[in-house]
C-alpha cells in the first residue's frame, strides 16, 4: 500500500498492484486496473517513486529483472 492525499486534504491508501496509469493534467489521476479514478495531490513523479519503492519493498522488482535476464537469454 502507498500513502497518496485527497483533494480535500485526508489521508488515503491504495494498492500499488491495483494502479494502471498515473496522469498529471494538471491534477493527479490515478487509474486502477478497475477502471476507478482517482484525484489525488500527489505529483505524478511522486507516486511512481512511491511504486517503486513499494514493489522493491515486497520483492516484486527483484523478480521482475530476474524474468527480464531470463527472457534476454534466449
Amino acid at each position: 500500500m502507498i500513502p497518496v492525499t485527497r483533494l480535500n486534504g485526508s489521508p488515503m491508501w491504495l494498492n500499488a498492484l491495483l494502479i494502471e496509469t498515473v496522469e498529471e493534467t494538471p491534477d493527479t489521476y490515478v487509474t486502477l486496473v478497475t477502471g476507478k479514478r482517482l484525484i489525488v495531490l500527489e505529483k505524478a513523479a511522486d507516486i511512481v517513486a512511491l511504486i517503486k519503492d513499494y514493489n522493491r519493498e515486497i520483492g516484486m522488482h527483484a523478480a521482475t529483472i530476474k524474468v527480464q535476464q531470463t527472457e534476454e537469454e534466449k
